[in-house]
């Protein structure tokens, strides 16, 4: 008996199993090396076994593994200083995932109107094509159809709007609406862009109407783009920052480990008793978070990350180029890129994935690269070179179809 078949059969997976990992390699159980551009769905962000974060975790894992937040925890303290003092926030609430941080920030946006005397403003408006997770309300706040069937009603307080609708979204603001929701780049929708002018007119509006930002920024931060956080593209002041932001996969670098950060006056909303968690913050995952900080905050880091990044957007636009029969275009920003195909998808991330180059598919038809952030040229490089012997060859056997 085939031992999956004791797993509920959520996920449609292709016949691999990978025993180890390496950097931006992964090595399956014969041996064969992998080169790994889907960093788990953007969450290894330094690779695989990066020395410097399994130091971090065998120390942490000698001391102490758990206590739950019953008592205070050194790690989340340290951890959380470190992402106020380079984020807009003053407080944060450590989760084990990014819907779990999700659900903290709709539950902050909706208590902060309560205290402060409007407590019919429970709404939170989100954008058509987002996806903010798998609860029930992260599916609701997603609005996408194909994730909400089968499971009833959709959770109420949560008004999707068309990606982009400026007059909806001015329409749709009430005396019950208490927040906006947006990915700055949309990941799972198909690697769809906010521009910059839109976010700081987003911060605009919502201090018009005394509403607060919501980021979810679980796949687009941590460097993702080549900016610690994906929205401070949109200002160097904080003119696009938010009121909550929602983080998770990178800042755990392959460790369970998410987060909700808030401005001071939105999180003294959350009084003793208002939310909780009991592994959310375990040692473990603070120590792996606070390594991921020493290596993402060097001086330099980023910076290397916008210029390699460069290199693989030039890439994809010169196989756009020489592929117009089977590309379309190049979306994203920074380690977050899609291709738009214009055959399926799905064949494009196996064909790759046959000449040993992993991609994941997105929304709208479009391939995500989602390469470790120390990925070098010479990796993206090789990649070129297996997406090209890719789509020759399936240009060629869809030729001879024809």
């Amino acid at each position: 008996m085939d031992s999956n078949n004791h797993l509920f059969p959520t996920y449609a997976q292709p016949e691999i199993t990978f025993r180890e990992g390496k950097g931006v390699y992964l090595y399956d159980k014969e041996g064969t090396a992998y080169l790994d551009f889907t960093s788990g769905i953007a969450v290894n962000a330094l690779g695989h076994a990066h020395p410097h974060l399994v130091e971090a975790l065998k120390t942490q894992a000698d001391r102490l593994w758990h206590t739950a937040n019953l008592f205070r925890i050194e790690g989340q303290e340290h951890l959380a200083e470190r992402l106020c003092e380079a984020t807009f926030a003053d407080r944060v609430f450590f989760t084990n995932s990014g819907t779990e941080a999700l659900e903290c920030a709709f539950k902050t946006a909706r208590r902060y109107h309560y205290i402060n005397g409007n407590p019919e403003r429970i709404n939170i408006l989100s954008f058509e094509g987002a996806f903010h997770g798998r609860t029930l309300a992260a599916i609701a706040a997603g609005g996408q159809a194909k994730y909400l069937e089968g499971y009833g009603p959709k959770t109420p307080g949560f008004i999707s709007l068309p990606f982009g609708d400026h007059d909806a979204l001015k329409a749709a603001i009430d005396y019950q609406t208490a927040a906006i929701l947006i990915e700055p780049i949309q990941g799972e929708g198909g690697v769809r862009s906010v521009p910059h002018q839109c976010l700081r007119g987003l911060r605009e509006l919502c201090d018009e109407n005394g509403i607060l930002l919501i980021y979810d920024e679980v796949q687009t931060g941590v460097g993702r783009t080549g900016r610690f956080f994906a929205h401070e593209w949109a200002g160097e002041n904080g003119e696009a920052a938010p009121d909550i932001m929602a983080i998770a996969k990178g800042i755990g670098g392959g460790f369970p480990v998410g987060a909700c950060l808030a401005r001071e006056h939105v999180a003294e909303a959350m009084t003793p008793g208002s939310h909780g968690t009991t592994f959310g913050g375990n040692p473990l995952a603070m120590a792996v978070g606070n390594a991921v900080l020493d290596v993402i905050l060097e001086e330099e880091f980023l910076r290397s990350v916008q210029t390699k990044s460069l290199v693989l957007s030039q890439i994809l636009a010169e196989l756009v180029d020489t592929y117009p029969d089977l590309l379309e275009e190049v979306r994203g920003k920074g380690f977050l890129i899609g291709l738009k195909a214009r055959v399926p998808n799905t064949d494009l991330v196996a064909a790759f994935r046959d000449k040993g180059l992993l991609t994941v598919g997105a929304g709208d038809n479009v391939v995500r690269l989602l390469p470790p952030l120390i990925v070098s040229e010479d990796d993206m490089r090789q990649a070129r070179d297996k997406m090209v012997s890719a789509l020759d060859e399936y240009r060629t056997r869809n030729e001879d179809k024809g």
